[in-house]
């Protein structure tokens, strides 16, 4: 292989250069456009992506119940059983977005929180990161929904908590939450 050999072997890195970065259209919520890339055998390309918020999900236990939520999703027009989850506000860390969020919508106040993973979410066309809390230590205090959330709180046990987050409409965010506490002996 020569220095100015473009095709290179799995692995390596290349440069993509960003040869055009255009937002399409903005919501309240996200950001949606295109980078046009110049691809590592000198093609170029399109590479349309959704840029959103951080957004934190809470696996938060009390006792031998997890606390969840239930909740219409107008997208999938589906009712889910979800984890506390929530956008992560300017200045707000994961475990302090998780713990506004727990209150906000569950009604508990966490005595400690902690940071079990952070990562990004759908790369192939998703600019967001997502990271998963663990709270214990739940105390009772008022919710304050914001205007859009209708939401019930319930309880689920947490030897059942993942089976009935696998039941359909299955939520990636939930599963992953689980799942990551469960794999760090927190569940």
């Amino acid at each position: 292989m020569t220095d100015d050999d473009t095709s290179r072997p799995s692995g390596i890195d290349h440069d993509w250069p960003v040869l055009e970065r255009r937002a399409e259209y903005e919501t309240g919520w996200y950001t949606g456009g295109y980078d046009r890339v110049r691809q590592p055998d000198g093609s170029e390309k399109n590479y349309y992506w959704a840029e959103l918020p951080p957004a934190v999900v809470v696996v938060a236990v009390a006792g031998d119940e997890l606390v969840m939520v239930e909740q219409y999703r107008p997208a999938i027009r589906e009712h889910c059983l979800e984890l506390v989850a929530g956008i992560v506000e300017d200045g707000e860390s994961y475990t302090t977005a998780g713990a506004r969020e727990l209150r906000e919508e569950a009604g508990f106040d966490p005595a400690g929180t902690a940071l079990v993973e952070e990562f990004w979410c759908a790369t192939g066309v998703l600019r967001h990161r997502r990271g998963i809390v663990f709270a214990e230590g739940l105390e009772p205090v008022d919710r304050t929904l914001d205007g859009n959330e209708f939401l019930e709180v319930t309880t689920v046990p947490v030897d059942e908590a993942l089976a009935r987050a696998r039941e359909p409409p299955a939520n990636d965010a939930t599963i992953e939450g689980l799942l990551l506490a469960q794999a760090d002996g927190l569940l």
